[in-house]
């Protein structure tokens, strides 16, 4: 028994966090960075390949804002909004895991549409009386 605990802690453990979801309404740091999307510009309300104002020492020169220059970029915005397209293209190409939050919300809807029974829509005493998803099919009302 204390094996089993110890392995599903480990597993929760080692997974990890997502960013939460980029939306037009959440605000963002320079150089905040989402996995396949790329690093937060606030001066420019996206995201870029590059972190703000970096600088490729084979060029010479500074990357911002989609483009490069043989100066750093100067502004007093470090933080921002993305714009609507901005956010929207960052999901798309988002590699890292969707969060936890949003797990619950895609099974119901993928169930849903499939006609099928979940633990997320359906009735409480229709939870698995192990708590682990038996698969043996006997249901327990909570007590």
């Amino acid at each position: 028994m204390l094996l089993g605990s110890l392995g599903a802690g480990a597993l929760a453990v080692s997974a990890p966090a997502a960013e939460p979801r980029v939306t037009p309404e959440r605000y963002f740091t320079n150089d905040v960075q989402i996995p396949g999307a790329g690093y937060y510009h606030a001066p420019f309300h996206g995201f870029y390949p590059h972190p703000y104002n970096h600088y490729d020492t084979q060029r010479r020169m500074y990357f911002y804002g989609g483009q490069w220059a043989t100066e750093p970029h100067r502004s007093i915005v470090n933080i921002s909004t993305p714009t609507e397209d901005a956010a929207r293209q960052a999901e798309k190409l988002r590699t890292d895991s969707p969060p936890p939050s949003l797990i619950p919300v895609a099974a119901a809807a993928a169930a849903s549409r499939a006609g099928g029974s979940n633990y997320y829509t359906t009735p409480r005493d229709n939870i698995p009386r192990s708590g682990f998803g038996s698969s043996s099919g006997s249901r327990s009302a909570p007590s």
